[in-house]
């Protein structure tokens, strides 16, 4: 596939390298090393404000639109809240819509902020504990424009679920209504008594396009984070559409950050884990993807214009509950830890919705 179109029917069977240097172009510089290394955004809500912010080591939260408006004050800037809020502006979606741009201004806030005195951050409300009263973690975009899903996107789930290898990517939407935060309940619906998990990586887009040519597909993905895409087995298999069983209110666990492109040089390089109540569930690696990161969003951006924030769920691996024997569906009391390499963990119980 180039510039979006389709050859031979084909697409999942091609695949495009996917290392550093595959579409990316400029990249941020090196960044503030904490913690496991990683720069990770995230969407935070406090005291009735919902705001976009970056983990600074294991305990730190820096407002981001805050620490970059105070380095500019610094530089003797003037008007430095409104320049700042125009490069790094409060919430996530604007922010990635700066582009690499905005995500340097950002880097440098953080290292800023990490050099102290913290006192004065804190004072200035521009750094806060994470476990600190009123502080919350959202989905790191909590208001995507567009959530495409990949189904049957691992030739060994194709083989339990029944179904061929897919030559072109199968797609469903969910919505913003489906998304919840790390640490939310999973609420089990009284309707249905097959609830699944199903492990998967997201990946959010930064620039935005339309018939994107595989080759420079990377230079449009933000950064990535972890999803899991909860569906209700005997509604999602009613019929030929999964709507019904996948954009379920509340079906979308993702977190607990985003970290930026620079930081995963090889999406298809990545080990994921799913694991219920301790016991590992699903074990693949994004290598054995079906259909290619690159490939999927040349393709999805021959059906969609593919904007800011917009998110991308690149299917789940082999191990699901229904194509066990017996079938094991999600319970109350259940606890579910879905790990990406170099992404993160993200974790949920589940209740019963009354």
């Amino acid at each position: 596939m180039r510039n979006g179109h389709v050859r031979n029917g084909h697409v999942c069977n091609a695949r495009t390298a996917t290392g550093v240097d595959a579409g990316r172009g400029r990249g941020l510089r090196d960044g503030l090393r904490k913690g496991d290394g990683a720069m990770r955004l995230v969407t935070y809500s406090f005291r009735g404000w919902r705001r976009v912010g970056a983990l600074l080591g294991e305990d730190g939260l820096v407002d981001l639109a805050r620490a970059h408006a105070a380095v500019l004050r610094e530089r003797g800037v003037d008007a430095a809240a409104g320049r700042g809020a125009a490069l790094v502006p409060a919430d996530m979606v604007g922010l990635l819509a700066r582009g690499d741009d905005g995500l340097e201004a950002a880097r440098q806030a953080v290292a800023r902020v990490a050099q102290g005195p913290a006192d004065r951050w804190v004072k200035e409300g521009v750094l806060f504990a994470v476990a600190g009263d009123g502080i919350r973690l959202e989905p790191p975009v909590p208001n995507p424009g567009k959530i495409v899903c990949l189904g049957i996107n691992y030739a060994e789930h194709a083989g339990e679920a029944g179904r061929d290898v897919p030559k072109l990517p199968e797609l469903f939407p969910k919505f913003a209504s489906a998304l919840i935060a790390h640490g939310d309940p999973i609420r089990l619906p009284p309707f249905s008594d097959q609830i699944d998990y199903e492990g998967e990586l997201a990946l959010v887009i930064g620039r935005p396009g339309r018939y994107i040519d595989a080759g420079h597909a990377l230079a449009h993905i933000a950064g990535y984070s972890v999803a899991h895409d909860v569906s209700a087995r005997d509604y999602q298999f009613l019929g030929s559409q999964w709507l019904a069983g996948k954009a379920i209110d509340g079906f979308l666990p993702m977190g607990p950050w985003l970290v930026t492109h620079d930081e995963v040089p090889d999406p298809q390089a990545l080990r994921l884990t799913t694991e219920l109540n301790g016991e590992v569930m699903q074990d693949a690696n994004t290598r054995d993807m079906v259909c290619g990161i690159p490939e999927t969003i040349a393709y999805i951006s021959r059906l969609l214009t593919l904007e800011p924030g917009d998110v991308i769920l690149t299917g789940t691996p082999s191990g699901v509950g229904f194509a066990r024997k017996p079938p094991r569906f999600l319970r109350p009391g259940d606890t579910v830890r879905i790990t990406v390499e170099k992404v993160g963990t993200l974790e949920n119980p589940v209740t019963a919705d009354r």
